[in-house]
C-alpha cells in the first residue's frame, strides 16, 4: 500500500515531554490499549476526586444537600456548561444520556396520525428504536433516509431534503454520527429542514469536546450532547437544549413536584438521585481547558488519522477506501468482507480483540460491512496503534 505514511513519521509535537504527566491524569489500566474512547468516555482523576467531594457533601448532611443547595449548585453547573456550549443556562437541561434527551423530546413532540419522522440510516440504533415507538403511539412512521457513507456535505443536504414530504413534522440529524464517524453539515440542513416547516433534533451524543459548539447560532429546535464522552465528564451526564418556543411544551420524562417549574426547572429533580456527577461536570471542562482544547482537538485529530493509516496498511486497505472525516476523532478501518456482517458479529469481534490482545476498541456494522472504528483523546499515544495493527490481522 504505497504512499500510506507510517504511525512512526506521526510526532507528537503538542504534548512533547509533558505527555507522560497528561497520561497520568486518567487511571486507565496501562496494559490496556484504550482506543474506544467514543463508546463510554473516560474520567480524569480530578473529576473523579470532585465528584467524591460532592458526594461527600451530600453524605455529611443529606436533608441540607438536597433540600437547601442542590438547586443552587445544578444552576451554576448548567450555566458554565451553558457558556461552553455557547447559549445560556435557561436553554439547557441536564439528562442522563443523549438517549433520555431523545426519548423526552420524542414523548412531548406533537406528533398526528399520517406524520413523519425523518432519519438518516445512519442514526444510533437506539435513537431509530425510540423514534419508532413513539411515532407508533401517534400513528406516525418513520422515514429512513439512506446516504452513502463518503458523501459530500451537499450531496448529503440534497439527499435528505430530497426525502422531505408535506407530512414530515421531525427530522432527527446526528451531529457525528456513531456506527460510521462522520459529521453531517450541520449549518446547511438545520436552516433548510426549518425553511420548509421541519423540526431539527440533533443528536449529537460525540459532539461536545470534540467539536466547537455555538448552539445559539446553530438554531436547531432540539439539540442534546453527551458530556461523558469528549468532555471527560462522570457518566450519566448530558444536556438537552431546547429553542424558546418550543419550551414551554417539553417536560422530564419523569413527572416530579418541580413540574410547574417548566423547562429547565422541572429537570432538576426528578425522584432522588445522586447528581453528583452533573456538579462534577465542569470540573472536567476546567482540565480540558486547562490542557487547550484547540490543541486537544488537534491532537485527537491527527493521531486518530495516524492511527487509522497505520491500521489500514496492515490489514492491506488502501488509502483511497478509507472513509475519513477531517475533523472528527474518530476514524473508520473496513473490515475484510464478511468480518462484522452484523451487529452480534461486531460485537463478538469486539470482545475477542479486548479479551485476547488487550486493544478495547470499537468494532461497527453499518448496511452489511464491518469496520473497525478508532478513537484518540489526550491519554492515546501512537504505540497504542502500533500494538493494535501488530496484533489485529492474526486474530482476524
Amino acid at each position: 500500500m504505497s504512499g500510506q505514511p507510517l504511525l512512526s513519521e506521526y510526532t507528537n509535537e503538542l504534548w512533547g515531554a509533558d505527555w507522560p504527566a497528561v497520561r497520568e491524569l486518567w487511571p486507565l489500566e496501562s496494559t490496556v490499549s484504550h482506543l474506544n474512547h467514543g463508546s463510554y468516555g473516560a474520567v480524569a482523576t480530578p473529576v473523579l476526586e470532585e465528584q467524591q467531594s460532592w458526594r461527600q457533601r451530600m453524605e455529611a448532611n443529606p436533608v441540607r444537600f438536597f433540600a437547601r443547595e442542590l438547586d443552587a449548585a445544578l444552576d451554576q453547573s448548567r450555566a458554565e456548561i451553558a457558556h461552553f456550549l455557547g447559549t445560556d443556562g435557561d436553554s439547557i437541561a441536564f439528562v442522563p444520556n443523549a438517549t433520555t434527551a431523545v426519548s423526552t423530546v420524542l414523548s412531548c413532540f406533537p406528533l398526528e396520525p399520517g406524520d413523519e419522522v425523518l432519519l438518516t440510516d445512519h442514526a444510533y440504533g437506539a435513537v431509530r428504536i425510540a423514534a419508532e415507538r413513539w411515532a407508533a403511539a401517534a400513528g406516525a412512521r418513520v422515514v429512513t433516509v439512506p446516504v452513502p457513507l463518503r458523501a459530500g456535505d451537499d450531496e448529503v443536504t440534497d439527499t435528505v431534503l430530497a426525502a422531505v414530504t408535506a407530512r414530515t413534522r421531525l427530522a432527527i440529524i446526528d451531529h457525528v454520527t456513531s456506527a460510521t464517524a462522520r459529521r453531517l453539515p450541520l449549518v446547511s440542513l438545520v436552516p433548510a429542514l426549518k425553511e420548509r416547516s421541519v423540526a431539527v433534533l440533533v443528536d449529537a451524543a460525540h459532539a461536545p469536546g470534540m467539536l466547537a459548539v455555538e448552539l445559539d447560532r446553530l438554531g436547531a429546535d432540539y439539540w442534546t450532547g453527551n458530556l461523558h464522552k469528549w468532555c471527560c465528564a462522570p457518566r450519566g451526564t448530558a444536556v438537552l437544549h431546547v429553542a424558546p418556543e418550543h419550551r414551554a411544551g417539553v417536560r422530564p420524562l419523569v413527572a416530579s413536584w418541580r413540574e410547574s417549574d417548566g423547562f429547565p426547572g422541572a429537570f432538576n429533580v426528578t425522584g432522588t438521585d445522586d447528581l453528583t456527577a452533573w456538579l462534577a461536570a465542569p470540573r472536567a471542562l476546567r482540565l480540558l481547558d486547562q490542557l487547550g482544547f484547540d490543541k486537544l482537538r488537534r491532537h485527537n485529530v491527527e493521531l486518530a488519522v495516524a492511527g487509522q493509516n497505520l491500521v489500514a496498511q496492515a490489514l492491506n486497505v488502501e488509502r483511497a477506501d478509507l472513509p475519513r472525516d477531517p475533523a472528527v476523532s474518530m476514524q473508520l478501518v473496513p473490515l475484510p468482507a464478511g468480518v462484522a456482517g452484523d451487529e452480534l458479529e461486531a460485537a463478538a469481534l469486539q470482545a475477542r480483540i479486548g479479551e485476547q490482545i488487550a486493544v478495547e476498541v470499537a468494532v461497527t456494522n453499518w448496511n452489511g460491512q464491518g469496520f473497525v472504528r478508532l478513537s484518540a483523546q489526550a491519554y492515546n499515544a501512537p504505540a497504542d496503534y502500533a500494538r493494535f495493527a501488530a496484533d489485529l490481522p492474526a486474530l482476524l
